[in-house]
C-alpha cells in the first residue's frame, strides 16, 4: 500500500472538518427530537412560512432551536423575545433577513391560541445593544447578523393582528425528525461518489475516513451528545465567533 501524499492527507484533514460540523448537527437535530418527544411535547411553536420556519420553542437554550426569553412572558399580554441561531445549530432564524413589513408569522400556543403577527419594524443593532421585550401584542424575533458573525442583531418586530384555536395538526409536526439521518446519508454518498473518482494509489486512505466519519455520523443519530460541546471545540474555525 502506497503512503498518503501530502495532496491526500490534506484532503483527509478537510473530510475531518467537515465531518465535525456535521457531526454538530447531526447531534443538534438528534438531541432536539429526543427533547421535543419527551419533556417538550406541549411546547409552543413559531410558523413563518413564507420562510420555511416551523419551529417549537423552548425555555432553556438557544442549543435546543429557538429560545424564549425571558421564558416567563405568555403572549398576547406579556411581550415575548424570540430568538435563534443564523448559522450552524439548525439555522432557525437564517433567513430573518427575508422577512419586511407586512409579512406574517404565527404562534401556535398551548392554553391561548394561534396568534397571527403582521411585520411592523426590522432594524439592525450593536451586539451590545440593550434589549428588552416591551409592549402588548407585541413579539420580537432576534438572531445574529451578518451570517456567521455575532458583531451586530437583527431584531424583528410582529404585532398581533389574529388569535383563533391551535392548530393541532401543526402543534404534531416535526419536519425537523429525519434531518440527522439525511445529513448523515449525504455525507456518506457524497463520500462515497467522491472516493470513487479520486487517484487509485490513494483511494484507500479517503474510503477509510469516509466510512469511519459516517459510522460516528450515524451513531450520533441514536446517541446525540449535547451539540454545543463539539461547536466549543471547533468555534476558532470560524474566527472565534
Amino acid at each position: 500500500m502506497n503512503r498518503p501524499s501530502i495532496s491526500t492527507i490534506v484532503v483527509i484533514i478537510c473530510l475531518l472538518i467537515i465531518g465535525l460540523y456535521a457531526m454538530g448537527e447531526v447531534n443538534y437535530f438528534s438531541t432536539k427530537v429526543a427533547v421535543e418527544k419527551t419533556v417538550d411535547v406541549d411546547s409552543p411553536k413559531i410558523i413563518i412560512p413564507s420562510i420555511g420556519v416551523n419551529e417549537r420553542i423552548n425555555m432553556e437554550s438557544l442549543n435546543y432551536g429557538v429560545l424564549s426569553d425571558p421564558g416567563e412572558n405568555t403572549p398576547p399580554e406579556s411581550p415575548v423575545a424570540l430568538y435563534g441561531h443564523r448559522t450552524l445549530q439548525g439555522s432557525p432564524f437564517l433567513r430573518l433577513n427575508e422577512l419586511g413589513a407586512g409579512d406574517t408569522f404565527m404562534l401556535e400556543w398551548p392554553g391561548v391560541g394561534e396568534l397571527t403577527y403582521k411585520v411592523v419594524d426590522s432594524k439592525i443593532v450593536p451586539a451590545t445593544y440593550d434589549f428588552y421585550p416591551e409592549g402588548e401584542n407585541a413579539t420580537y424575533l432576534i438572531t445574529c447578523d451578518p451570517i456567521g458573525s455575532t458583531e451586530n442583531r437583527m431584531i424583528v418586530q410582529g404585532e398581533l393582528v389574529g388569535k383563533g384555536p391551535v392548530n393541532v395538526q401543526v402543534m404534531q409536526d416535526n419536519p425537523q425528525e429525519s434531518n440527522a439521518l439525511l445529513i448523515s446519508a449525504i455525507f456518506l454518498v457524497v463520500g462515497l461518489i467522491f472516493s470513487f473518482f479520486y487517484p487509485k494509489d490513494n483511494r484507500i486512505y479517503i474510503l477509510a475516513t469516509v466510512l469511519i466519519i459516517s459510522a460516528v455520523l450515524f451513531f450520533c443519530c441514536i446517541s446525540p451528545m449535547p451539540s454545543e460541546w463539539i461547536y466549543d471545540k471547533i468555534i476558532f474555525l470560524n474566527g472565534g465567533m
